[in-house]
């Protein structure tokens, strides 16, 4: 299937020749054409506009009408990007108790792949990594403006006062959502309320969202006559690194762990415990107080966003899950304690991205399915095996620099010379 219209006339080539002379806003086609045809005309007038060809972004497997009414307005086409598999990881959790995973990712970004599965042919070696999960809650926080010290604190009594009804009427908006806890905090004449939530397999934002704006609607601002300035007052935080994320956390707080022999290392990962040590310590934690950096990490950011592509999560969540820790300690026979902390991974099994077909696929491969009798389990077993999945990057990662092998793998896996992957090369 692909985005070709079910009929291409001289009339959608006259809207599309519309759109391109500025007749026509790209919102503003007919209602009963198809998301194939709206797509269609949109793609041939930025063509005759731009001069782009843009047969590849209008060949999709997705479902159009869902992508165009559920995901992303002026519906064009799809953006592809590779996706490679790593695997067997074995993970040891509280949902997967120990079981060997394989995880796709997708991603442009040669060697990623192939680096992050030596990676886990080290924790395989190992007998898998121990992971944790902690289910902190989504956040939201309005901001409110009063009139001075006076009224602020009039209000926060209030919603003290009143925080069983506030619960009533947030927790009206979905069956799945549970209002956790409300944490004000006020400075001169603006007042933020922090709205923590449990949203099931969801990772919440919207169900956040809905709840926060119907309490502010219906209880607050007619009871109190204090405004809501903003439905989002950035005491959240979404989609930017903050100090109270890091240390409170934000959707799921994620631990994974692993010890490796010193024969492990060598046999894995061509290391050894002193020189992961040494890079661990002078990169990851030295190097990161230096740069001022939010994140005290080798490269989280990379096995993020490649997770989040491939099981539609938002991808824009990156910016808080690079916030985390690695640690690497001595362990016993000359080996290591390796562990990465992220306080700040909002993660979804339903809604979102997730609802799309590719992501819905690659969700299936990692055993993921929502279950109405147990809401959260999923996620929790996302969860968990992105846990794994960062410690895998890790690990690879720091051992490269201790063996020379990072600008070796780049130059020859990312530079156009097709390689086969072997488990020897992992």
């Amino acid at each position: 299937m692909s985005g070709t219209p079910k009929f291409a006339d001289a009339q959608l080539h006259g809207w599309a020749v519309a759109l391109a002379a500025g007749e026509l806003r790209f919102h503003e086609l007919p209602e009963e054409l198809t998301a194939d045809d709206t797509a269609w005309i949109r793609r041939r007038a930025l063509e005759l506009r731009t001069g782009a060809a843009l047969t590849h972004v209008g060949r999709y497997s997705l479902d159009a009408e869902r992508a165009a009414s559920r995901h992303c307005e002026n519906f064009i086409g799809a953006a592809q990007v590779p996706m490679g598999v790593i695997g067997p990881l074995r993970v040891r959790g509280d949902v997967v108790r120990d079981e060997d995973v394989y995880v796709p990712l997708a991603t442009t970004e040669g060697a990623l792949v192939a680096s992050i599965n030596r990676g886990c042919r080290a924790i395989r070696s190992a007998g898998g990594a121990a992971v944790r999960v902690e289910d902190v809650g989504m956040t939201r926080a309005p901001v409110f403006k009063t009139t001075g010290l006076a009224q602020t604190q009039e209000f926060l009594r209030w919603v003290e006062e009143h925080e069983g009804e506030i619960r009533k009427v947030a927790e009206a908006t979905s069956r799945y959502l549970t209002l956790l806890e409300i944490r004000p905090r006020a400075f001169g004449t603006s007042v933020f309320l922090r709205f923590r939530f449990d949203s099931g397999d969801a990772m919440g934002m919207n169900m956040a969202t809905i709840a926060c704006d119907r309490v502010i609607r219906e209880l607050i601002e007619p009871s109190t006559g204090i405004e809501c300035v903003a439905l989002s007052g950035n005491y959240c935080v979404d989609k930017k690194p903050a100090g109270i994320n890091f240390h409170e956390g934000r959707g799921k707080r994620l631990y994974a762990e692993v010890t490796l022999t010193g024969e492990q290392l060598r046999g894995a990962l061509r290391s050894n415990a002193h020189d992961l040590i040494e890079v661990q310590y002078r990169k990851n934690l030295l190097g990161s107080i230096a740069a001022g950096a939010s994140g005290f990490n080798a490269h989280y950011a990379n096995v993020l966003a490649a997770f989040f592509v491939a099981t539609g999560q938002d991808v824009a969540h990156v910016v808080g899950g690079s916030m985390g820790v690695t640690c690497i300690d001595p362990g016993p026979e000359d080996g290591v304690v390796a562990t990465v902390y992220l306080p700040d991974v909002p993660l979804g099994a339903v809604g979102g991205g997730t609802a799309l077909a590719t992501q819905r696929e690659a969700l299936e491969m990692l055993g993921v399915r929502s279950d109405p009798q147990h809401p959260g389990r999923a996620t929790l077993r996302l969860a968990e095996i992105l846990a794994a999945t960062v410690l895998a990057g890790e690990l690879s990662l720091l051992a490269a620099f201790t063996s020379d092998d990072l600008s070796r793998a780049h130059e020859r896996l990312a530079r156009g010379r097709p390689v086969e992957v072997t488990d020897s090369e992992e």
